[in-house]
């Protein structure tokens, strides 16, 4: 049912496993598989907005959740609870307490990074994938975190995330700011090289921030203002603590099979800075059935910048696999 603040289902909590997942729902119970939407960071659940009614409409149960230290859903402190085989095994046991088999899951962001290892570690609860600029790609030769410092330099967001408490002081008690800094319209190709390494450099950029004009955010001030409330509640430490597993997350996945077999589609944006499709190219190696678009004009935030789009490519190859 779509009731709740702007559009948005209300929530309802339910255990999975140990941890309590808020989740919003649209659309009836079908032979078709569910599509469980995963966001990323800094996101919520209500970042799939733009994607509950279409996908409903088109005949499928959309169920989109706050991830675990985020939104409503509980916010456990300790790190070791954010690594990725307790993050899919949530996923897994969210379909034990909704009673369902298998579903279809569709991931943006760090989402993404959820969705691809999910099909790897419960196969069998796994319809298809979704992939939203996240690319599935086998595990580097050495720690990633290792490579962004060299090639990134130590100020990228991913390596000064890693010091407990540091960007939570940062970005806590000025929310309103930090979603107008972050969800930002893209900027153009060609002035990519002068923005990188420096782009990378959340905190430092942050601090230093000017003010952003209306227009170049993705959403409305009413939506934007539902994540500014939600992190408010919730603070940041659950998802950053994402970024504290990146090289456990590598010591777990390097020794599982990278070959994903289940259908699949990948969704790119060929203005994203953080993502660019490039990073796609070696996936037809490691998913045998595996489909590709890319969106033309669009950033990082692509349910917000292209949500038409979006729905259209997701519904098409949703109803051709799964009609």
């Amino acid at each position: 049912m779509l009731a709740g603040m702007n559009g948005f289902p209300e929530p309802r909590i339910l255990r999975a496993g140990a941890v309590g997942l808020a989740v919003y729902e649209a659309g009836e119970a079908s032979a078709r598989p569910p599509v469980v939407l995963v966001h990323g960071w800094p996101e919520i659940a209500y970042s799939w907005k733009n994607q509950m009614r279409p996908l409903a409409e088109a005949g499928f149960r959309a169920i989109a959740i706050d991830l675990k230290g985020f939104g409503r859903s509980d916010a456990p402190s300790d790190k070791a609870l954010y690594d990725i085989r307790r993050l899919t095994d949530d996923l897994a046991a969210l379909l034990d307490a909704l009673g369902l088999d298998r579903a279809v899951f569709c991931g943006h962001d760090w989402g993404g990074a959820i969705v691809w290892p999910m099909a790897q570690l419960h196969p069998d609860r796994v319809a298809g994938v979704i992939g939203v600029s996240t690319p599935h790609r086998a595990p580097p030769p050495v720690s990633p975190l290792a490579i962004i410092e060299k090639r990134l330099t130590a100020n990228h967001y991913f390596i000064r995330f890693q010091k407990e408490g540091f960007a939570e002081s940062v970005f806590e008690g000025r929310e309103e700011e930090f979603f107008r800094f972050v969800f930002r319209t893209p900027v153009p190709r060609e002035v990519w090289p002068k923005l990188v390494p420096g782009a990378y450099d959340l905190i430092t950029r942050f601090e230093e921030r000017r003010p952003v004009d209306a227009n170049r955010i993705v959403m409305s001030a009413d939506d934007l203002a539902v994540y500014v409330a939600a992190y408010k509640r919730s603070g940041f430490t659950g998802g950053i603590n994402l970024y504290r597993n990146i090289d456990r997350n590598y010591e777990i996945m390097r020794a599982v099979d990278p070959i994903i077999r289940r259908p699949a589609l990948f969704v790119g944006a060929d203005l994203d800075l953080f993502l660019p499709p490039e990073g796609a190219a070696d996936m037809p190696a490691l998913i045998p059935d595996l489909e590709k678009h890319l969106i033309a004009g669009c950033g990082h935030w692509v349910m917000w910048e292209k949500p038409g789009e979006l729905n259209a490519l997701m519904i098409d190859w949703l109803q051709r696999r799964f009609g």
